[in-house]
């Protein structure tokens, strides 16, 4: 089992910036990839950014430019950095470790955009 613990979220303005983090411990060499999901009121979680654990990052649309997933192996950490960040971004962020056939979340980290 993969233990998930996020954390940076908050209150920022539009256009404004935040750095998500997820602390990763447990089992942590099973993990294929790991991501940030979000899910906004009503509606579904969906994939914001994801890291395999040779490098590779693939991104949602609507982020694509201005958000970055990075990850530290040392620290055993995953980084979500957002940049010009818009009302629409608002959502519940939920880090995720994939080992397979098994998901692995943490408990989110609120991401209010307001002015």
């Amino acid at each position: 089992q993969v233990q998930l613990v996020e954390s940076g979220g908050g209150l920022v303005r539009p256009g404004g910036s935040l750095r998500l983090s997820c602390a990763v411990s447990g089992n942590i060499g099973s993990i294929y990839s790991m991501g940030w999901y979000r899910q906004a009121p009503g509606k579904q979680r969906e994939l914001v950014a994801k890291i395999t654990s040779g490098g590779n990052t693939n991104y949602a649309v609507s982020v694509k430019g201005r958000f970055t997933i990075s990850r530290d192996n040392a620290k055993n950490m995953v980084y979500l950095q957002m940049n010009s960040l818009q009302p629409e971004d608002t959502a519940i962020y939920y880090c995720n470790a994939n080992r397979g056939r098994v998901d692995d979340w943490g408990k989110g980290t609120l991401v209010t955009v307001s002015s």
